[in-house]
């Protein structure tokens, strides 16, 4: 059964990382590695996040295809079997 997101730490299903915009802010990387916000921003500090972090001005921003390629999900839809 896929997980779902409560927003509370228990991560991220595969569909709603699929849906998500090219970059996403720091906090909403770390919940597809259930971490929170401040484990999040204490790895990203450390150059630990389990994925490239980009350090926008005062911000961090994650890409997308960075998270779908470290959590194993693919972008490209499954092909069906005729």
């Amino acid at each position: 059964m896929p997980r779902k997101s409560t927003g509370d730490g228990s991560g991220m299903a595969p569909q709603e990382l699929l849906g998500l915009p090219l970059a996403v802010d720091l906090t909403t990387a770390g919940r597809a590695f259930t971490l929170g916000r401040t484990k999040a921003y204490a790895l990203a500090k450390a150059g630990e996040f389990p994925v490239p972090v980009l350090r926008i001005g005062n911000s961090y921003r994650v890409r997308r295809a960075d998270l779908l390629d470290a959590l194993g999900i693919t972008d490209q839809p499954e092909p069906v079997a005729a």
